[in-house]
């Protein structure tokens, strides 16, 4: 008789639940800065670019649109000029507000960009496009993300297709330089290449790249999730923490939906009371599926790799 070896115990992989809010919860694909006025304002998709205030990350409040209406290039894109996924930054004494211009299941798509003064909404100046994709390209331009690193400006973009890319930007016009190479940052090996969403930041020596895997804007049926990997440069090769590229698959997961926070992902990091702060909407399998703001602050471990607290 052969004796049977007892089994290893692991421990359940669990998440944290975003920290409580109050006020107006809904919200996609967030996109939040402390404003130089003070307070805090949050961007995201619907409307006309949706705005929140708040004063202390605790309670937000609707503050309209970005704009009062869709700038008229919007229409070559989509038939309502629907924008998504916006990015929200601070350079050069302005506010610079990117967002996408598409739509679904198409890569026909456009990167835009406006200034403001003050970042808050109806204050912003659009100028254009930054970036555009066709049907012909094998990328996707939309959900861009900013970056600016030893003087010089970068944009990671990309949904499905090939995954995400990145192109340099002129720090002055703040759209892409002319005949500038499209990199590429990650990817999966199969169709339809489910990734999207990035968002890069530097810590320490390393450049951090997130973003969300699998299927976004199905209410409860969403299966979205964060994953990050880094790299020493801004434009990869990206690995994760077993070394395994971005490009072929990889990357760590940070956080997946659990209980009723179902479907994370659309994620932004911003910096607020001392601490980076990881954005992102989740649907809530206790009101309807509702698209809600997801807030937790990111800790780096002594290894330099992030968790959500």
């Amino acid at each position: 008789m052969v004796a049977l070896l007892p089994s290893t115990a692991r421990a359940e992989v669990t998440y944290p639940d975003p920290k409580a809010i109050t006020g107006q919860q809904i919200i996609h694909d967030p996109t939040v800065i402390r404003l130089k006025a003070g307070g805090y304002v949050a961007y995201s998709t619907g409307g006309v670019i949706g705005a929140r205030l708040s004063k202390d990350l605790k309670h937000w409040e609707d503050a309209g649109n970005a704009f009062a209406e869709p700038p008229s290039w919007w229409y070559e894109y989509n038939d309502t000029g629907d924008p998504w996924a916006p990015d929200i930054s601070y350079r050069s004494g302005k506010y610079w507000l990117y967002y996408s211009v598409s739509s679904w299941g198409s890569n026909h798509s456009a990167i835009g960009v406006a200034t403001s003064p003050t970042g808050r909404p109806g204050t912003w100046t659009d100028h254009g496009k930054v970036f555009t994709s066709e049907r012909t390209d094998s990328w996707n331009a939309i959900d861009p993300a900013i970056i600016r690193t030893d003087g010089r400006l970068w944009m990671a973009f990309g949904s499905y297709w090939t995954g995400i890319r990145m192109v340099e930007l002129d720090p002055l016009t703040g759209k892409a330089l002319p005949g500038a190479t499209v990199h590429h940052l990650a990817t999966r090996a199969d169709a339809p290449y489910a990734v999207e969403g990035p968002y890069i930041v530097k810590h320490g020596r390393y450049y951090y790249l997130f973003a969300s895997y699998d299927a976004c804007c199905a209410g409860v049926n969403s299966t979205y999730k964060i994953r990050v990997g880094r790299s020493t440069s801004v434009t990869g090769p990206y690995v994760d923490s077993t070394g395994k590229p971005l490009l072929e698959g990889g990357g760590d997961l940070l956080l997946a939906g659990h209980g009723r926070f179902v479907g994370t992902g659309g994620e932004s990091v911003f910096r607020a009371k001392g601490h980076d702060w990881l954005a992102y909407h989740y649907y809530d399998a206790e009101d309807q599926g509702i698209p809600k703001l997801g807030l937790n602050q990111l800790h780096w471990k002594a290894d330099g790799w992030p968790i959500a607290l």
